[in-house]
């Protein structure tokens, strides 16, 4: 068993949620094997290539529902009350209280299910995810783990503006 902090876990109990199994595991396998040629964000949404089968590589958009910048006032407001929440973020830790601290505001940090998450893959499957979108999935998972940011910049805020 694999020891992953508990924000990547909770990100991939979102995804296990999802009862088609195969389409996960081959985007698992897309992930791990290298198929993600380039992962960016353009705000709040993330950009993705996914290489497939055809020449020319799939381009995958996700995003979740921002958080308006009154609710971020508010979330900030509640954060800065507990300076070992930013000692723990600067660490590159999620602190397991910051969920609380977006309940107490009204709005989950996480998404509840995939229905929350907005994806979209330029391939020919109209299932969705298809596996270029699982394969961003599971690559956004291993980016939680190396920086925990990346779920508030998908609410809307980036890293500095946290700070």
């Amino acid at each position: 068993m694999i020891n992953r902090q508990w924000w990547v876990e909770k990100w991939l109990e979102l995804l296990d949620s999802y009862r088609f199994k195969k389409r996960l595991e081959r985007g698992r396998s897309y992930a791990r094997e290298g198929n993600i040629l380039n992962l960016e964000f353009k705000q709040s949404q993330l950009m993705a290539e996914v290489q497939g089968t055809e020449d020319k590589p799939y381009k995958v958009t996700l995003s979740l529902d921002a958080f308006s910048d009154e609710d971020w006032g508010y979330v900030i407001t509640t954060m800065s009350e507990k300076a070992i929440l930013a000692a723990q973020l600067l660490v590159g830790e999620m602190p397991s209280e910051i969920e609380q601290v977006f309940i107490k505001n009204g709005l989950s940090l996480f998404p509840f299910n995939l229905t929350d998450v907005r994806s979209r893959c330029t391939c020919p499957d109209k299932a969705n995810p298809c596996k270029h979108i699982a394969a961003v999935y599971y690559q956004l998972a291993d980016r939680f783990s190396e920086d925990p940011f990346i779920i508030f910049q998908l609410r809307g805020r980036s890293k500095s503006q946290i700070l």
